[in-house]
């Protein structure tokens, strides 16, 4: 807990330091940009590194968990209560989005100043249809998909190997017991990533500011303020919904999951935060073989700040044209965002090639994205610390339905099985 709270620490204090670096930086250097640049190495390296860790840490700790449960129909029927979960998450998502761009209508500001824009944005929007989404879900080789880090093909493929090694039964328990053992090792190697954390929460954001100038934080404020009051509200009902189920221990998960939140708001991406995700669920009490099966899952049907922001942004854009889009188009627009959501990675950036691909179907000119590209960084840092959120919410509250949450005071490396 101690090494916990002086991580936490440390990268506040890159943040601090890299707005304040970065300020700098753009007021007395003559090419900013080449400092963003440059930082913009040490941002990439950090990624690569947690990148290098996901693939092996999903496959060791799902396969070890769906093995552990032993009987297919525990794995059906918490998968089952998983993606109930999840499904009514992400209503709630979209729909809190919907309502608050409604109401603020934060696009009237920019209306009649559009006319002018034009420009291409660097987006791939192809691969988002039903067909594509489908024939995305099994991968054509999983060497292929770890390669990629496609964290929703792994799953996929842990599911079936799980499985297959908890029929086999005891002559599988060698190769279970070795997989273990990775899933240890990755998380020591975990260890040793993040102690970078805090230089790549510096560089991260002193490139940003640099590049674009403390304006960026107030250029578009009005539109930031009222989507982080957006997320504000989104926090709150998962902590209502969470206290439901969990009680008075709702207040201890969001305790464990200060660091990972904190890393991934730093880092604007998910991904980055999903070991220390994971090693927090299991302080909490969560037991490993159902934290090592929900968790991945939720990376990728669970991203609950960006299916927020994607139904806030889109209806942002169609405001700033001029474009009304009835209650029929809105719940239509929704529907599609429930779909080519899923399997969203949780990576930065990821958002924006969803919306550009739901603008294309409404009718909605792409060139409007350039309204968010200066600052999407920024948006992007409160929606992936609120897809920690959303997920070790449904992770607990998962574990407390199955009695697989220990008791205040037990830890899960004691009861783990």
């Amino acid at each position: 807990m101690q090494k916990q709270s002086r991580l936490t620490t440390y990268i506040l204090v890159g943040l601090a330091l890299g707005i304040f670096a970065g300020y700098l930086a753009n007021v007395n250097m003559a090419k900013p940009v080449e400092f963003a640049d440059y930082m913009a190495l040490i941002t990439t390296l950090f990624l690569r590194l947690i990148k290098m860790i996901i693939a092996p840490l999903v496959f060791s700790t799902l396969v070890c968990g769906i093995a552990k449960m032993g009987d297919a129909s525990e794995v059906g029927r918490i998968g089952l209560k998983t993606l109930g979960w999840f499904f009514v998450a992400s209503v709630m998502s979209l729909s809190l989005g919907l309502v608050l761009v409604n109401i603020f209508r934060p696009g009237d500001a920019l209306l009649g100043h559009m006319a002018a824009t034009t420009g291409k944005v660097d987006l791939v929007t192809s691969g988002l249809t039903l067909k594509e989404f489908v024939t995305h879900l099994v991968p054509s080789s999983i060497v292929d998909g770890m390669a990629k880090n496609e964290i929703l093909q792994i799953v996929i493929f842990s599911l079936f190997f799980g499985s297959a090694a908890a029929a086999v039964g005891d002559k599988a328990k060698v190769m279970i017991d070795a997989l273990d053992g990775v899933a240890h090792v990755m998380l020591k190697v975990t260890g040793y990533v993040m102690q970078f954390a805090p230089i790549a929460v510096f560089a991260a954001v002193s490139g940003v500011i640099a590049k674009n100038g403390l304006g960026v934080l107030s250029t578009y404020g009005v539109f930031m303020a009222e989507f982080y009051f957006g997320i504000a509200m989104l926090w709150l009902l998962l902590i209502i919904v969470g206290f439901l189920f969990l009680k008075g221990r709702i207040f201890s998960l969001l305790r464990e999951l200060r660091s990972p939140t904190l890393l991934a708001f730093s880092t604007a991406s998910s991904e980055a935060a999903y070991p220390k995700t994971l090693e927090g669920l299991e302080r909490f009490g969560v037991r490993n073989r159902l934290a090592a099966f929900v968790l991945p899952i939720g990376y990728s049907f669970n991203l609950d700040g960006s299916m927020m922001y994607c139904t806030f942004a889109t209806v942002f854009i169609a405001q700033a044209y001029g474009i009304e889009m009835s209650l029929g188009q809105q719940m239509t627009m929704m529907m599609v965002l429930m779909l080519t959501s899923k399997g969203m990675a949780g990576v930065p950036r990821a958002s924006l090639v969803v919306i550009a691909a739901t603008l294309g179907q409404f009718n909605i000119p792409e060139a409007g994205m350039l309204l968010l590209l200066g600052i999407d960084h920024f948006l992007d840092m409160a929606r992936s610390a609120t897809n920690v959120i959303g997920n070790g919410v449904a992770t607990a509250v998962v574990a407390k339905w199955e009695g697989e949450l220990a008791a205040p005071g037990e830890t899960d490396m004691v009861r783990a099985r």
